[in-house]
């Protein structure tokens, strides 16, 4: 029997999709290799990628579905993407596993902010104030890139960036971490199958009090400048 938590989610995934694409209010779906649930608001073509649903991991849908709090940082985390080249669906579930986007979080071991920089990490990478969102995600997805170049496997990296390059390096592998583990497989599934980075941003200049405020966003809106990444 269907819990009320998996049909209330379903749901909402579809009164999501639904509202997304007004135009068309069509909904398919059908079962992915895993036998996972897949709706979407455009119908299956080859291998789509797919993104888990909160609380409902026998559900995927084929767009990523923020919340709130991941909206308002989602220009920066595009900006940065774009600039390092990572996958911003990457980043954002990173964010979200460790510090579900509560830009005051700190943890135990004293990792701060959006994306949890250790001290070292924010020092390293000129972070004056690392609850700040704009200089937490610009030195997160630095940091993260890094990881990356360095260990050309995504699993590996993500390993590294949740429990530090000496654990990756001691075992040669992703450690025997409960933590680290959940961590890697709940960010990987979370992000979904590799997206190339936007090559196209649009930079707006924002009157603020009085002072120019400069942000990027993949979105186009009036008077914005576009700038290419290569």
């Amino acid at each position: 029997m269907q819990s009320p938590l998996v049909r209330v989610s379903f749901t909402a995934v579809l009164f999501w999709l639904a509202t997304a694409s007004a135009a068309s209010a069509q909904i398919y779906s059908w079962r992915d290799s895993s036998g996972a649930l897949v709706v979407s608001d455009r119908p299956q073509a080859g291998t789509m990628q797919t993104y888990a649903v909160a609380e409902s991991p026998a559900i995927r849908t084929t767009r990523a579905a923020l919340t709130g709090q991941a909206t308002a940082y989602d220009d920066l985390i595009v900006e940065h993407s774009a600039t390092h080249g990572v996958n911003p669906s990457l980043v954002r579930a990173v964010i979200q596993a460790e510090s579900a986007f509560n830009p005051r979080a700190r943890s135990v071991k004293g990792a701060m902010g959006l994306m949890q920089l250790m001290p070292a990490t924010a020092a390293e990478y000129g972070v004056l104030d690392p609850y700040s969102p704009a200089e937490n995600i610009r030195a997160g997805v630095a940091y993260l890139k890094s990881l990356l170049v360095r260990y050309v496997r995504q699993d590996l990296a993500l390993a590294a960036y949740n429990a530090g390059p000496k654990a990756v390096e001691k075992y040669g592998e992703v450690p025997p971490y409960r933590e680290t583990r959940n961590c890697v497989a709940k960010i990987s599934n979370s992000a979904g199958a590799a997206e190339p980075p936007p090559s196209r941003l649009y930079r707006i200049v924002e009157m603020i009090e009085g002072r120019e405020v400069v942000r990027f966003s993949n979105r186009p809106s009036p008077g914005a400048q576009i700038v290419t990444i290569k």
